[in-house]
Order: structure tokens, then sequence, then C-alpha cells
């Protein structure tokens, strides 16, 4: 999972994922798709961080490099052309919407600039940490492009429709503390360090807890949302009838009991 694109690193059940390049050319989606399949696959796995080593999170989709490596895609009015310019943008959707369906919890941890496709990505994580310099921006109605990698689905999730339509309308940009308090973010933190270490503190806090029960909570909260609350407790009600009874429930009641902290091995 490791390349010139992004790096990947596991230490106790938590992969840090840190992206290498300040933006996202064609083959930045392929590298996001593959090692998100991996970490999928893999059930030691109990959180993920997506972090950047570079001046800022990311600046977005790499324009120059899409028009260079499918630049025949664009010009190509015929029916053929547009065909695979559809089946490309698919399938950059679902290297994002591998992040979205990941079985554990994903946390972004953003500094500097987050631009287009940036917020694309981290949109489709479930928690999102920023930088005080953080600026976050959907900027693609700027440079003639209607933003099509998620965050139009996304956030009218997480910040209402009214103010998604505002930013995707306008392309404003979007300070950290704005970003704070619309809910676009859930902490904001002094520097890059400091919102990487905040991001690797809370993985790791989510990791201590009992991994199927992580998981299970992740699966019911992306199955009841949108839907009727009835909806949502049938399914819980059935993920726990199924799936309740556990080494980690035994583990947790002993330890209770013994007045110690409990050791969760997901069984």
């Amino acid at each position: 999972m490791t390349n010139d694109l992004i790096t990947c690193s596991d230490a106790d059940g938590v992969v840090t994922l840190e992206l290498q390049t300040a933006t996202m050319a064609p083959a930045f989606f392929d590298a996001i798709d593959v090692a998100f399949e991996a970490i999928a696959a893999d059930d030691t796995v109990r959180a993920v961080v997506v972090r950047s080593s570079q001046k800022a999170f990311s600046y977005g989709l790499d324009l120059p490099a899409a028009f260079a490596s499918h630049g025949d895609l664009f010009g190509n009015n015929l029916a053929a052309g547009r065909t695979k310019l559809l089946a490309l943008i698919k399938r950059w959707q679902g290297a994002f919407s591998r992040i979205a369906t990941c079985p554990v919890p994903v946390i972004a941890a953003m500094h500097g600039w987050c631009i287009g496709g940036a917020l694309d990505l981290a949109s489709a994580c479930d928690i999102r940490l920023a930088s005080a310099d953080a600026k976050i921006s959907l900027r693609e109605t700027r440079v003639a492009i209607v933003a099509d990698l998620g965050s139009l689905q996304r956030l009218p999730r997480l910040i209402g429709s009214g103010l998604t339509r505002e930013l995707a309308f306008t392309g404003r940009d979007v300070t950290a503390d704005e970003a704070l308090r619309i809910g676009l973010v859930n902490a904001v933190h002094a520097d890059r360090d400091a919102v990487h270490a905040a991001a690797d503190a809370m993985a790791r806090q989510i990791a201590a807890n009992p991994p199927l029960v992580v998981r299970g909570v992740k699966d019911v909260l992306d199955h009841s949302e949108g839907r009727p609350v009835q909806d949502g407790l049938d399914y819980v009600a059935a993920w726990n009838a199924a799936f309740l009874a556990s080494e980690d429930l035994g583990e947790a009641l002993q330890a209770f009991i013994e007045r110690r902290d409990p050791v969760y091995r997901g069984r």
C-alpha cells in the first residue's frame, strides 16, 4: 500500500495513511482504492487516520495531469468518448466511496488548504479534525466543474443543504473556526503537528474499544442514516441479537468487577 503517492503504516491496529503529493493526479485515486480495499480486508485494523506530509492537506485534483492523461475524453463529444469519461468519473468516485464504506472509523486530519477533491475525500471520512490554519473550499464551481466525487452528496448530511449550496455556488473559502462552527470539523487544533497528534490519540482511543462493536456501531449508523428511526431500531435489534454475545462482553464485565482496564481481542 506504500508508494510515491501515499504511505501506510500500522501500529497497534491504527493505520496512518499519509498523502505524499500536494495534488491528486489520476493515479492517486487508484492508490487510495487499493489501500482502502486492503484495509477493509484486514480484520486487525481498528481505526484509520488520513493525513498529509505536504504543506497543505491537498489542493485537490491535479487538473494538468488529468488533462494530460485523459484529455482525449474531455474533448470527445461522441458517445464512445462520453461513455469512457463516465466510467472514469465513476472509478474515481468509487475510490472515495471505499473510504466511506470502510468498516472501521476513518479520521481526516486536515491542515492548510483542503480544496475540491480534498474536501470530497475528507467528507467521506467519519470524523474531520483541522489545524487552526486550515482553509476549506468547495472550489469546483470557480474552475467550471460540477463537483462530482462526493461533496455535493455527503456535505448536506454534515452541514445541511443551505450551507452546502452556499459553499458550492460561491466556491468561497471556509476558515477552521467557521468549519468548526458549522459542524464541518469536530475540533480545531493549533497546527499540523497538533492535529496529527490529536487524530492519532482519537484513533487509539477508538482502537482500545471492542473492535467488533466499533465496526457494528459504524454499520448501524450507516444503515440508519436517512431512514426512519424505527428502521434503525429494527436493524440494531437484529444486530445485537446476532452479535451481542462475545468474549469481549465477558471481558468488559470481568474488568469492571476487578476494577481494571479491559483488554479487547475482537472475539
